[in-house]
């Protein structure tokens, strides 16, 4: 791994999410026995840069994940995928036997973390919000899960998660918000957001639940057994980019999850 490059004054990302992409794409190398060359303490050092500014643009406004043009807030999402970078990168100095940087990174996964449960947290909605100090609806809270920031028994994920069916879900479809932008309102739904839905309608135990959206979603595929970026609410036509290599992540990753483990297949 060489130097990891990110951005500067001059030139700020507009989504601050990246930065946990980053981390959260590379940090298997850490633990992954089977790599040729497994990632060593200098691949940790250069990938450190990508934490420090995952930490300072934690709680900086941004365009967000769905790069909204007409505005920009501190979004929840945002400040998740910055606290993930922060945490595995404890985790890493950690398998790695770097104390000190386990310590220091633990310290601002911590320090992120406390920003989202106070300031992400509404409590008069009894739910997070999209927003830091805010209190808007939109889909990519559901990752809070799949980051691990939240376990699928935590009450603050389940009354979100209420929330969330309620004010974006239309049917088999979900929003990935239900508000006007510079477009207009959404008339179509988001693919990837109803495979996240499924992904935590299984985890909270709702699987027969999850199961059914999930063929729900293999019927909308078309002849070829490809997805669309997002459908009609009506009709469930393709809409927006084809094929979408998101919306094909998401019914792969839903496929492993809600199949039964080879061990007790008979």
């Amino acid at each position: 791994m060489g130097p990891v490059r990110v951005g500067n004054q001059a030139h700020e990302h507009h989504q601050h999410d990246v930065y946990g992409q980053i981390v959260l794409s590379t940090v298997q190398a850490f633990y992954d026995t089977r790599l040729f060359r497994p990632a060593g303490i200098e691949d940790f050092r250069a990938l450190e840069s990508v934490g420090e500014r995952a930490f300072d643009v934690h709680d900086k406004p941004d365009a967000g994940l769905w790069e909204f043009r007409t505005r920009a807030s501190v979004h929840t999402y945002s400040t998740l995928m910055c606290w993930a970078a922060c945490d595995r990168l404890a985790n890493a100095a950690s398998h790695l036997g770097l104390i000190d940087r386990a310590t220091h990174w633990r310290a601002r996964a911590d320090k992120v973390r406390t920003a989202i449960e106070t300031r992400a947290w509404n409590t008069d909605l009894g739910r997070f919000a999209a927003e830091l100090d805010g209190k808007g609806m939109d889909a990519s809270l559901l990752q809070m899960l799949d980051t691990r920031f939240l376990q699928p028994t935590d009450t603050r994920f389940l009354t979100t998660l209420n929330a969330l069916e309620k004010d974006l879900r239309r049917g088999d479809h979900v929003l990935r918000y239900a508000e006007e932008d510079d477009f207009g309102r959404p008339e179509t739904a988001f693919n990837f957001c109803t495979f996240w839905l499924i992904e935590a309608l299984h985890l909270v135990g709702r699987r027969d639940e999850a199961r059914e959206l999930f063929g729900q979603m293999l019927a909308r595929r078309t002849r070829a057994g490809l997805l669309s970026e997002d459908c009609d609410l009506s009709t469930g036509a393709p809409w927006g980019n084809y094929p979408q290599t998101y919306s094909l992540a998401g019914l792969i990753n839903c496929a492993v999850l809600l199949s039964n483990p080879w061990s007790v297949v008979r």
